[in-house]
């Protein structure tokens, strides 16, 4: 497993992430919020007890990626972590279905690719490694409008995971296999928030991810 003893990592990301995380920063598991960050800090304190890791809530709701690299040096790099996981994009992917005409809160997929870039170029000097987990959609069905957009802003998440050498936790991947047996409305009304079974899912994908060498059974 990548992470060791006394190490921070600092989850960063919109409302997935988010989820009702504690403002100031704060260390603790009942400081980050009720989704996977919480959910990804129990299960290491479960499976590796001998370990203290230092957990960051950095999600901020509503964020696309340009708000988030706004204030990424404050928020992010600013907590001195040894690792970072990014999962942002389906605001900047949803802003072009429900807001079409507010063009100016949009961002396109140039830009995606841009914004999360510069994200892990500036961290990379300074931290250990980045995990970048892709925005999903709770829709099998590739030829829905959301769920095609979806599949290329998650494209540009994973080619820049290859191209800077960063972990990539295909949260998606997870979605639609469960998907292959429930329907998305058991998990969100909406396909876009997790809820708490899709915060597992998250955590699942997550944890594959880093390498745990310990089962929860």
């Amino acid at each position: 497993m990548i992470f060791k003893d006394d190490e921070i990592i600092v989850f960063a990301g919109d409302s997935t992430t988010d989820d009702g995380r504690m403002r100031p920063f704060a260390e603790g598991n009942n400081t980050l919020g009720m989704g996977y960050v919480r959910l990804v800090d129990s299960m290491l304190t479960v499976l590796y007890p001998e370990n203290s890791f230092r957990i960051f809530n950095a999600g901020t709701s509503g964020d696309t990626s340009r708000d988030l690299l706004k204030r990424w040096d404050d928020e992010v790099l600013f907590l001195e972590p040894d690792w970072i996981s990014i999962m942002i994009g389906i605001n900047d992917i949803w802003r072009q279905m429900d807001r079409p005409q507010i063009k100016y809160r949009h961002v396109y997929p140039d830009e995606y690719r841009s914004n999360l870039e510069q994200m892990v170029t500036k961290s990379l000097p300074k931290v250990k490694g980045i995990i970048i987990m892709p925005p999903f959609f709770m829709e099998p069905c590739h030829d829905d409008w959301m769920r095609a957009l979806t599949d290329k802003y998650h494209d540009i998440a994973k080619e820049t995971a290859e191209k800077y050498g960063c972990i990539f936790a295909d949260v998606q991947k997870y979605f639609d296999e469960y998907l292959k047996h429930r329907h998305s409305s058991s998990i969100s009304w909406d396909r876009v928030h997790p809820g708490i079974i899709g915060s597992f899912i998250i955590s699942r994908a997550f944890l594959s991810a880093i390498g745990t060498d310990r089962q929860l059974y």
